[in-house]
């Protein structure tokens, strides 16, 4: 499995209707709200990259509150559970 974290701004007052949005999709692992810069976190995985890249670029992107976003595709994991 690989995995993604993508960042989002969206439209003021959308944050918790977008945040379903996405956790509706099947590829969205967690959908969390932060604090900072960025609006939404989403963790995304699939089985491979190309995967990710489609539910990016074209899920993701076809949400209409998400105004901006910054993808970070995970290497390697450091954190192992039992």
């Amino acid at each position: 499995m690989v995995r993604a974290l993508v960042m989002m701004n969206v439209d003021r007052g959308q944050v918790p209707k977008t945040a379903k949005q996405l956790a509706e999709m099947d590829e969205v692992v967690d959908v969390y709200s932060v604090a900072g810069d960025w609006d939404l976190v989403a963790i995304l995985q699939a089985e491979e990259y190309e995967r990710l890249a489609e539910v990016v670029t074209e899920k993701i992107q076809t949400v209409p509150t998400v105004a901006r976003t910054t993808t970070l595709m995970a290497f390697r994991s450091y954190k192992f559970t039992a």
